[in-house]
């Protein structure tokens, strides 16, 4: 049984651990607020721009002249998967869910005979893919000390794919991330980027797809829209992982404040117990003592 000493010593570790946790729920409650907002606002420019390039790329495929963002180089041997985590944790399993999607994507790929290359962004998805895929990993970026992610971080990510891409470094890729959905719920998600899918045409909705014309020509608007198209669905991907690391951080720290306390609460009891044992022995000893003298 563990002396009086100890069990009070457990009681104040345990009970500054609270603090912190409690501290760290604030702080992810604050931000997630504004997290939320940015990604809730990005979605819609991103889902119609998708939606447009989407039509454009079912009308042109085929075409010999199609951009590589578009059609893709006609291959599909080489796959970059690019694995969208935070730089921090203690966030429950918002963060190996991902790398647990990346790497079950990725062997699945390399059983079909597919060449794989994964890009990291954020500390703890380079982390945790280190220790069994390291040698497909060809590069990483964190934002470590970062009060916030801009549309320029997401745009040099996507100039890195485009050099890649012109380089003729890879075929297919596709970004793994979470989606926010609620405070208690990311959904972890795959979205191809390049080549853009194309949406399955049916009769109905080939007569209701709406058509796009092109001034002053449609090789200078793609040259545009496709690699900014490129930088916007990243940017979305950074935004929903952003908001989905603060609810998942802030339902992570209410629950460690909460078994903290229930913690704190056996430790006093247990300690009040030892106590009231002790008591008895204690008399038992003044008792001899007095009689010894």
């Amino acid at each position: 049984m563990a002396s009086l000493k100890a069990l009070r010593g457990r009681i104040t570790s345990v009970r500054n651990t609270r603090k912190i946790t409690a501290a760290m729920k604030m702080v992810a409650a604050s931000k997630l607020r504004r997290a939320q907002t940015q990604a809730e606002a990005a979605r819609p420019y991103a889902q119609r721009m998708e939606r447009m390039l989407g039509s454009l790329a079912a009308n042109i495929a085929g075409s010999p002249t199609a951009p590589k963002l578009l059609a893709g180089t006609g291959s599909d041997k080489v796959h970059l998967l690019i694995a969208v985590t935070a730089d921090r944790g203690l966030a429950g399993a918002f963060n190996s869910s991902v790398g647990r999607a990346v790497r079950t994507l990725a062997r699945k790929l390399e059983s079909e005979g597919k060449i794989v290359k994964i890009y990291c962004v954020g500390r703890k998805g380079r982390d945790y893919l280190r220790r069994e895929l390291a040698d497909r990993i060809v590069g990483d970026v964190t934002y470590a000390g970062r009060k916030s992610i801009g549309f320029a971080d997401a745009q040099a990510i996507g100039d890195m794919v485009v050099g890649m891409l012109n380089d003729g470094k890879f075929d297919v890729c596709t970004v793994v991330s979470n989606r926010f959905v609620s405070v208690i719920n990311q959904v972890t998600t795959e979205q191809q980027l390049v080549p853009l899918p194309v949406p399955e045409q049916t009769e109905a909705s080939a007569g209701g797809r709406a058509q796009y014309e092109y001034e002053p020509d449609e090789e200078g608007i793609l040259a545009r829209l496709l690699p900014q198209n490129l930088s916007i669905q990243l940017y979305r991907a950074l935004l929903e992982n952003n908001a989905g690391f603060q609810a998942a951080q802030m339902t992570a720290m209410d629950n460690a404040t909460r078994n903290a306390g229930d913690m704190i609460n056996k430790l006093t009891l247990t300690y009040h117990r030892t106590r009231q044992a002790n008591i008895p022995r204690e008399l038992i000893e003044i008792i001899s003592g007095a009689e010894a003298l």
